[in-house]
């Protein structure tokens, strides 16, 4: 069950706007040790929540990278996520209604600030490992260069250094999506949500990619007479409805912005100063089939920075191997946890 925590303390967020207050809903497995060191955090991707076990099948397990017998593991839903954190849904303070439209436009270093809070508040000065996958590893990347001691080991997993257009016109088209809906617009916790449905939609095809629907979403038999109802058809549709009945609408559209504001090397020269500032050994795995943040994507990080070891999965599941492949996944953390 998630905990919260309360910070009656004002955020200054990247955008000049200002929260007022914050609440930070997280999970925890297994015991903090007497030394403190023992610990993992694990940041998100998009629309997961704070329980990892709950959407990373069998890493919370005895014996896998996240155990709960060894590790005191820690996961905070981030900024602008409606799982508990403050977002689109929250109170505005100063109106005393849910901030809905109002709710400000947030990047990925605004939910690092919210992340160092919640470390803060829990008298965590250094974990173990920082890991995170897609716009988990954005948070790992940023935290990594905005506070390079925090962390001895970081998991950088299916991620970039910066949304590139490729990604940026998916997420628009997502938007675009959402615009349409006629109940966009309007003050209300399902605005937008049949249009989410639909950008979900166009979102799994960047996720999966080509091979993965060709492998998984062929029919059964083949038809005698012309059929216009495929198995991709309803599985888009099954996805979209999916996401309908546990997210929100206004939520997708702050986090699709964040994404795409994404750009480590922000403020801080090029790609290469930046990566150059993170200090931890490092650990970069890609995905061979990955098409929204492709092997390649991932040079700059072994390039630049100092200490890493890189993996590429084979798999023919896309960005969303990170999910699928765990087995894989596992035996690679594991080994980058064991070396020395």
């Amino acid at each position: 069950m998630s905990k919260l925590y309360h910070d009656n303390t004002p955020l200054l967020l990247e955008s000049g706007e200002v929260l007022a207050e914050l609440d930070i809903a997280y999970d925890t497995y297994g015991t903090l040790n007497e030394a403190k060191d023992n610990v993992i955090w694990v940041c998100h991707a998009l629309t997961a929540n704070s329980d990892v076990a709950d959407w990373w099948p069998h890493t919370v397990e005895r014996d896998k990278f996240l155990d709960p017998e060894r590790y005191f593991i820690i996961c905070a839903n981030f900024l602008g996520s409606h799982y508990g954190t403050t977002s689109p849904l929250s109170i505005n303070p100063a109106t005393g209604e849910k901030y809905y439209y109002d709710f400000p436009r947030i990047t990925v270093r605004d939910m690092v600030a919210a992340h160092q809070r919640l470390a803060k508040h829990l008298g965590i000065e250094r974990v173990k490992l920082l890991i995170g996958s897609s716009i988990g590893g954005f948070q790992c990347m940023e935290w990594a260069i905005l506070e390079p001691h925090f962390m001895e080991r970081l998991a950088l997993i299916a991620t970039t250094t910066c949304s590139e257009p490729w990604a940026a016109a998916f997420n628009e088209s997502q938007r675009m999506a959402i615009r349409l809906d006629p109940t966009w617009g309007t003050k209300s916790d399902d605005a937008g949500i049949d249009g989410m449905a639909v950008a979900r939609s166009i979102a799994l095809i960047s996720y999966r990619g080509g091979a993965a629907y060709n492998a998984t979403q062929q029919e059964l038999t083949t038809p005698e007479e012309a059929s216009f109802e495929r198995r991709a058809h309803s599985y888009q549709r099954y996805q979209g409805e999916k996401l309908r009945r546990r997210f929100n609408a206004l939520s997708y559209y702050r986090l699709s912005e964040a994404v795409d504001s994404h750009n480590i090397a922000r403020g801080r020269g090029s790609i290469a100063e930046a990566l150059k500032q993170i200090e931890a050994q490092t650990l970069i795995v890609a995905i061979t089939s990955d098409i929204l943040f492709p092997p390649e994507a991932h040079e700059p990080m072994r390039q630049h920075i100092a200490r890493n070891s890189y993996h590429l999965i084979e798999s023919e599941f896309g960005h969303d191997g990170f999910l699928v492949e765990h087995e894989k996944l596992n035996r690679i953390i594991e080994n980058f946890m064991s070396n020395r």
